[in-house]
């Protein structure tokens, strides 16, 4: 294509979204400075990596259009009369909202960039996640957010508890109660919530849950997760077909592209790595030390850690969180039945999820155990958000759980900022040599 005809199009995509954003609310000047930080992060992280499958090209394109052309989609779904569902957290049952024809997007933000922003308000002592989420509304930089109708939040986080209170102030907001024990007590209280949902979700559509659209959103949620698995299981080759920073990219990307279209180019990406497996290929040497990343989520567009991790000499092989195993391990039961069948079915998977919010969570240090035998790792890293007290508190049993087994664990506790990068290269550079000794 010619380069003036290039350019063209690249200044009326441009103008086109700025119009919409601006029509969305968004602070246009200080947008425009969050998206020309993002460019040259991603180029210098991630498009310098060598020898990449080339199905990561439609990732690379929908980050370097992150707040283009999946808006634009959202934008039009809501001017036919649709409805956009926000959400924080992968306890929220998607199967119900797309079932009353809606559109569900991840919010959770992983920049820095709107910290400050929340701060203004929330004290500072807050996890990173917590702020980046308020101050993107707060800032109006995040059109995934002026886009939605409803944001749903839910209890695994006594800060964000609090901060939805807040948000309730700016946008409108409904919390999903997750019990904190997993006894039958606590199963019968979250399929209350879940049921308390439906209605939530069907009041806001004007879309009833019926049983054929119940079932088709379910497989529809089932295929991206088995894509999301085929693509884990191919991490676990040695040598590894594709790196951890671009595997964790894929599954943030997931948490707000079209359903069906995330799920086909996961599969287009698998097709390529599985083919890289059978010819011996891959991105690092068969030797290269294997980590295992557990703890807190890992929202878009943080990557400092995996970065760190593998320029160091090491590669990630698998994330234990809810941008990892936590988001796909488990699929609901395609059995059909009635709605309140296929509901009951749906919250109990969502009860499988470990998460750090449950107590006793044996569960969880059983499969960090087990993934770090799967995916065959030389050591696991614990990532703690600093100020995230589930994880902080719930890393003294990974530990004991790990050393207890005989396989090396080094604890990290950060945030979204660059300053303590070099102090983090240091112990992770410590880390990996103790582990090749």
């Amino acid at each position: 294509m010619n380069d003036k005809i290039v350019e063209r199009r690249t200044r009326q995509i441009s103008t086109d979204n700025r119009q919409m954003w601006g029509d969305l609310g968004i602070d246009l000047e200080q947008h425009d400075a969050l998206l020309n930080a993002l460019a040259p992060i991603y180029k210098e992280l991630y498009l310098s990596q060598k020898n990449r499958p080339k199905g990561m090209d439609f990732f690379d394109f929908v980050v370097d259009d992150i707040h283009g052309i999946r808006v634009r989609e959202l934008r039009q779904h809501a001017m036919g009369g649709g409805k956009v569902v926000a959400t924080y957290c992968v306890f929220v049952p998607e199967e119900i909202v797309l079932a009353a024809d809606a559109i569900p997007v991840g919010l959770c933000a992983g920049t820095q960039f709107s910290v400050p922003i929340a701060e203004q308000i929330l004290p500072r002592n807050t996890c990173a996640l917590i702020k980046s989420s308020f101050g993107f509304k707060l800032g109006r930089t995040c059109p995934y957010v002026q886009t939605s109708h409803l944001i749903v939040g839910e209890t695994t986080c006594d800060g964000k508890k609090k901060m939805f209170e807040l948000l309730a102030e700016h946008q409108p907001i409904y919390v999903m109660e997750v019990p904190n024990k997993k006894n039958q007590a606590s199963r019968n209280l979250w399929l209350t919530e879940v049921l308390a949902f439906k209605e939530v979700v069907e009041k806001l559509t004007g879309n009833k849950v019926t049983e054929d659209k119940l079932a088709r959103a379910t497989k529809l949620l089932n295929d991206r997760r088995r894509a999301l698995q085929r693509l884990y299981n191919t991490r676990k080759a040695r040598p590894v077909p594709i790196s951890g920073k671009d595997a964790l990219v894929v599954t943030q990307v997931s948490f707000y592209d079209d359903v069906a279209r995330c799920a086909q180019q996961v599969n287009a990406l698998c097709d390529e790595a599985e083919k890289r497996i059978a010819a011996g290929e891959g991105v690092f040497p068969p030797d290269t030390p294997r980590i295992l990343i557990s703890g807190s989520p890992m929202a878009i567009p943080n990557w400092k850690l995996h970065h760190i991790l593998e320029t160091a000499g090491a590669v990630v092989v698998c994330e234990e969180s809810c941008i990892g195993t936590r988001a796909f391990s488990d699929l609901v039961p395609e059995v059909g039945g009635t709605v309140e069948e296929q509901l009951k079915a749906i919250a109990e998977r969502y009860m499988q999820i470990h998460c750090a919010c449950f107590t006793p969570n044996a569960e969880r240090l059983d499969d960090i155990v087990r993934l770090a035998r799967e995916y065959q790792v030389d050591g696991v890293v614990h990532y703690n958000l600093q100020f995230c007290h589930t994880y902080a508190n719930e890393a003294v049993k990974v530990e004991k759980a790990l050393a207890k087994e005989g396989i090396p664990l080094l604890r990290i506790e950060t945030d979204y900022s660059n300053g303590d990068a070099g102090q983090l290269r240091t112990r992770v550079d410590a880390f990996l040599e103790m582990i090749h000794r």
